[in-house]
């Protein structure tokens, strides 16, 4: 009943098209924040003096495993999806959004102040204030991008129901990418502009912060995009209260226990954190690997991590489209995760080392990060009510958190103790003296993604077993003629 009510706004083309530019704009400023250190790890490693933080290799898997804290440990993730299901997605958006400033603006504040030294005592490890205080608003700012994907997505349910959903959601997916595209090649660029023209070392600092403000800005202006589309979204759903005089969007407590309850959205969570455990953390030292074992200066180390995330720009679509069109999701998600095998065990060979081979096998993970997402996302609307859709989401967003923190501070822990070729040192070149960051064999690191990799295929394999016992429809097209 609620569908056929929806389809005097919903059923305009150019208006859900419209609803669907205003969100994705949002995120994609949002993960362009999300990613905007990744490649600045090397900067990040070196001296104060050089315009680095002077942060080690672990101290940088501590600041890229804040991302989850809180949506893990405090479990708000969980509770912002039963605040999306109770209160609706106009005011999750928005919050999510001022989370998100206030996160990054606190990061920002952090890398740009001297705390003379000021240090303190975390879980038994003494931690200087700086990294400290940056790890906290990176968490901070995790919390608000996590809540704004799931709100975004549930938006897009509301909005493309039985229409090109899975189109929306990649498109969606697309914008984000533009981000983190965006943030890999654009922000060391930055950094060394900026530090060129550093004139004294109170400033070097801004090399890395300077990124980071772009970023904050605007996100200021996808908070304004989201507003106007609440504006939308509230018109949608007048239109619905006129005639049938309630909304859908009403949360129960006992959903949880119905949701934890079906094994199909275990195996789509499972292979969400597996999947993305893989793709994600890999990027966060994505520039050093090029780095170090491609031999890419550290200026262009995110060059070629970044075809990724552009190369998914038309391809997800174009998967998402194949999906509602003809269906077969499930052998999509497969697909995906095959190649995601076969790359990163590539990457982890010791005697490859040219460019031309890294830039083949990031072309390569970004069709495979096209792949699975394209047909992820979208079947979850398949197994789980649309009432329900905003903790569903939430639950999947928290257990893909656990992969997001913990990974890349195993990395970090793993580069530090077994990876070091050779350690940081000062050279004196025509006279000058300039800081050489760490050397890092990562064939290590790379079995490990590898090995989520192939987890991920299993789980695949699971969920299409699933799927022909239980009838979810996943390989089924999802536009309704």
């Amino acid at each position: 009943m609620t569908d056929r009510l929806r389809k005097k706004l919903s059923e305009s083309a150019g208006a859900r098209w419209t609803a669907l530019a205003l969100v994705s704009f949002t995120m994609l400023c949002g993960y362009f924040l999300t990613d905007v250190m990744a490649p600045l790890q090397t900067v990040a490693e070196l001296p104060v003096q050089f315009g680095g933080l002077g942060w080690s290799g672990s101290d940088y898997g501590f600041f890229t495993s804040a991302y989850g804290w809180i949506n893990i440990f405090l479990l708000m993730l969980i509770v912002g999806g039963i605040i999306l299901d109770w209160m609706g997605v106009r005011f999750t958006g928005i919050m999510a959004a001022t989370v998100m400033i206030g996160g990054i603006g606190l990061k920002y504040w952090a890398i740009m102040h001297d705390f003379g030294g000021q240090t303190f005592t975390f879980f038994g490890s003494v931690i200087v204030a700086k990294l400290l205080w940056a790890a906290v608003g990176y968490a901070i700012f995790g919390f608000g991008v996590e809540m704004a994907g799931i709100t975004v997505t549930k938006a897009l349910v509301r909005w493309f129901r039985g229409k090109e959903i899975a189109l929306a959601m990649g498109l969606q997916v697309a914008c984000a990418r533009i981000g983190t595209g965006v943030a890999l090649l654009g922000a060391p660029l930055m950094a060394s502009i900026v530090y060129a023209n550093a004139e004294k070392t109170a400033i070097l600092s801004a090399s890395v912060g300077s990124p980071v403000l772009v970023g904050l800005l605007a996100m200021c202006v996808g908070l304004m995009t989201y507003l106007v589309f609440a504006v939308m979204d509230k018109r949608l759903d007048r239109e619905a209260r006129d005639e049938a005089g309630a909304s859908d969007e009403q949360f129960r407590a006992k959903d949880i226990f119905s949701i934890v309850a079906v094994r199909g959205f275990w195996l789509l969570a499972l292979l969400c954190v597996l999947f993305y455990s893989a793709v994600f953390p890999f990027l966060k030292y994505a520039a050093s690997l090029m780095t170090n074992k491609f031999g890419v200066s550290p200026d262009l180390a995110g060059a070629i991590p970044s075809i990724l995330p552009f190369g998914t720009i038309l391809l997800t679509p174009f998967f998402g489209n194949l999906y509602d069109r003809r269906g077969h999701g499930a052998n999509i998600m497969i697909i995906g995760a095959v190649m995601l095998v076969a790359i990163h065990a590539t990457f982890s060979l010791p005697g490859l080392s040219s460019w031309i081979v890294a830039l083949g096998l990031m072309v390569l993970l970004g069709i495979a990060f096209s792949l699975v997402p394209s047909a992820m996302w979208p079947s979850v609307p398949k197994i789980i009510p649309e009432r329900q859709l905003g903790t569903a989401y939430a639950l999947i967003f928290w257990i893909q958190n656990w992969g997001l923190a913990g990974v890349p501070l195993l990395v970090g822990i793993v580069l530090e103790r077994y990876c070091i070729v050779a350690p940081a040192s000062a050279v004196v070149v025509d006279g000058v003296e300039k800081a050489v960051a760490a050397q890092y064999d990562y064939t290590l690191p790379m079995l490990i993604f590898t090995g989520f990799g192939a987890l991920a295929l299993i789980v695949s394999l699971l969920l299409r077993r699933e799927d022909r016992i239980k009838g979810y429809g996943l390989q089924l097209p999802n536009i309704k003629k």
